[in-house]
């Protein structure tokens, strides 16, 4: 059976790159593509799509906020799986275009924020126009809206526009991680090298961040990212998004996850999955409960048992 993805196209983006990287865990794919990760993630809660691929984190400018948002606008989604992509970009021109005679140049603002040194070096003047994808600035070059782009280089090849410059990124090893979204059901399963994350609200109380945190502080759960955005409901609230090491299947991990919800006044479960592993990078140390915690929940176990 055939699974719709959605995802930020047209095609030609990073996150469809993503997407094909990640079709191995869906089987074959009909890719959707749309204008946005809260369009993508909405295809995935209204039905019109089976998956979505959405990028979440960057290691230059952080989390991806749209995507944080989305999250929050389309309950009921939860995360599979991910993988991490290098980042960097090709410069590119309609074919025989002088780039002496740019005047707009355009890239997702995002993208646009990472060859900032190339075009203070080679178009200081350009006027600046931002795009909803790097693929969608290939497209608007390609329809003369704009006379160079910075884009994935399979970009140029789709819109038929020529590589003027290779390899561009002010910030060398710039990595995108993407996450693979459906509707919510049962976890990945557990391989001890694992991310989960949620997202909760907390009453608006002196203490009650600090609190909270020292639930995964206590039971020795790392966290990885942790990201506020207001919550557009009331002003001065907030949505925390938290990753951390670990699986909901781990002891620990299910501890502090009980433990916040009595503390949180809104909580939502993003999902647990398998830490992206580059093949060249060393394997890290695999999340392990210790053993006087495992023993704990025997003991209460047992109780409840009436043993």
């Amino acid at each position: 059976m055939t699974a719709t993805v959605a995802y930020l196209g047209p095609a030609g983006t990073f996150t469809e790159e993503a997407l094909w990287r990640l079709a191995e865990h869906i089987g074959d794919v009909e890719p959707l593509p749309v204008d946005s990760p809260s369009e993508a993630l909405g295809a995935v809660r209204d039905g019109r799509a089976q998956y979505a691929v959405v990028a979440i984190e960057n290691s230059v400018d952080g989390a991806v906020t749209s995507t944080s948002d989305a999250f929050v606008e389309a309950p009921g989604v939860m995360v599979y799986r991910e993988v991490e992509l290098p980042i960097s970009f090709a410069i590119m021109t309609r074919p025989g275009f002088e780039l002496s005679d740019a005047a707009r140049f355009s890239t997702h603002p995002v993208a646009h924020r990472q060859v900032r040194s190339w075009l203070g070096e080679n178009l200081p003047d350009v006027e600046f126009v931002a795009a909803s994808s790097n693929a969608a600035a290939a497209q608007a070059v390609a329809e003369g809206q704009a006379d160079v782009a910075a884009a994935p280089k399979r970009a140029a090849d789709l819109f038929g526009l020529e590589v003027v410059a290779e390899d561009i990124a002010d910030m060398r090893g710039a990595r995108t991680r993407f996450v693979l979204a459906g509707p919510r059901g049962v976890p990945t399963p557990r391989t001890g090298d694992d991310r989960t994350s949620v997202v909760f609200q907390l009453p608006n109380e002196p203490g009650t961040l600090v609190g909270a945190l020292q639930e995964f502080a206590y039971r020795g759960v790392d966290l990885s990212r942790i990201e506020s955005r207001p919550t557009r409901e009331e002003a001065n609230t907030y949505s925390f998004y938290v990753d951390f090491v670990g699986h909901i299947d781990d002891v620990q991990v299910a501890e502090a996850l009980r433990s916040l919800w009595l503390r949180a006044s809104k909580i939502a479960f993003l999902g647990s999955w398998p830490r992206f592993v580059d093949k060249q990078e060393a394997v890290v140390d695999t999340i392990e409960a210790p053993a006087r915690l495992r023993e704990a929940e025997d003991w209460v176990r047992a109780a409840s048992e009436g043993n």
